[in-house]
């Protein structure tokens, strides 16, 4: 099966190998406060740090899954509430599940083809956190490395975290430019689900460590004072902090990822948008993601194609939200090679062109 589907995703064919070893090794059943697992720990966030691009005095943090990374945040970094900018449907969640715990929280939603209007927010000086998704993954938008300086540029004094999940060790991010960066492990990770990465900037963990919130087990001070022991609160997802060190070792730089991803789907934009019956999602290139094609056409014409290319053992991913059932969307992850995109192009030819 050729798997396109945005997350859960196709994984590096090399996890089998990883699989094996890790039961040969016995990390299955290893303490999580013994040394085997410190040494383990300590060698993943070196790695990530490298891989990524990650700033050196940043903290890694791992997490349950970038859902749960909304919970830290909110109750470990804001009193009273947090700002949210958004044009899709994980953006929008976040923004309503800080509206949960923190009444006060505000949202500013924008048109998923404008990029994100930076001189029209009005953001009071109480504000705590700034929060948006750089990469939507239910429409297929990217907000660009140019927007995200200028509005840390425009609000230094505030904390921003940026939702990353589906486009974290795909895109080579500038991280300097915000201070909290989380994702999953199922997307460009090319990993099982069930992990979670947090990068976060030494002023988050000043202001943690000031507001020194520990009402829970994944209160961020409580975390942060784990791992500088290179541990954590709760028993972490052992198995998928294993097979990220290995894949680490194995990929090539972000940088080398990013350009091979950008050309990637220049190609695959390029490629659907010479179709009559349907269309992209995402007219403005300037804000298309370079992780998550998104194609529009009628219900009948989506339900078809998904129908027909499940047929052929190819996996197309779902609309998602207000998107449901007028889109499906294509993943465009590193684990996913380029002769499969060309069996998926030959796909369409023949049936659609």
């Amino acid at each position: 099966m050729l798997n396109f589907y945005p997350g859960p995703s196709k994984v590096y064919t090399e996890i089998r190998t990883y699989l094996q070893d890790a039961y040969d090794e016995d990390i299955l059943s290893i303490p999580h406060r013994g040394e085997q697992f410190v040494q383990l720990s300590r060698a993943v966030v070196g790695s990530i740090k490298r891989k990524l691009n990650i700033p050196q005095d940043y903290t890694i943090f791992f997490t349950s899954s970038a859902t749960e990374c909304w919970e830290i945040l909110i109750q470990s970094l804001t009193k009273h509430k947090s700002y949210h900018i958004y044009n899709g449907s994980f953006g929008e969640k976040w923004c309503q599940y800080a509206k949960s715990l923190r009444p006060k929280s505000e949202g500013f939603k924008f048109d998923v083809n404008e990029p994100m209007p930076v001189d029209q927010l009005d953001i009071s000086t109480d504000t705590e956190l700034i929060c948006f998704t750089q990469n939507e993954t239910s429409n297929g938008t990217q907000v660009t490395a140019t927007t995200i300086l200028n509005l840390h540029n425009r609000y230094r004094d505030t904390l921003i975290a940026v939702d990353a999940t589906s486009s974290m060790a795909g895109l080579n991010l500038k991280l300097i430019k915000a201070d909290i960066w989380y994702a999953s492990v199922q997307k460009c990770f090319g990993l099982p689900a069930g992990l979670g990465i947090m990068a976060c900037s030494p002023r988050a963990i000043f202001r943690a460590k000031q507001m020194n919130e520990r009402g829970h087990y994944n209160s961020l001070v409580s975390m942060y004072e784990k791992m500088l022991n290179y541990q954590t609160t709760h028993t972490p997802n052992v198995l998928d902090i294993y097979l990220l060190k290995r894949m680490l070792e194995d990929r090539e730089f972000i940088k080398t990822i990013d350009q091979q991803l950008s050309d990637r789907a220049e190609d695959l934009y390029t490629f659907f948008s010479q179709f009559t019956d349907f269309k992209l999602l995402i007219e403005n290139e300037e804000v298309r993601s370079k992780t998550v094609i998104t194609i529009e056409a009628p219900e009948r014409l989506v339900d078809d194609i998904k129908k027909r290319a499940l047929h052929h053992n190819m996996r197309l991913g779902n609309g998602y939200g207000p998107w449901a059932r007028n889109t499906f969307r294509i993943a465009n992850f590193p684990a996913i090679l380029d002769e499969e995109y060309e069996e998926l192009k030959r796909f369409f030819l023949h049936y659609y062109a």
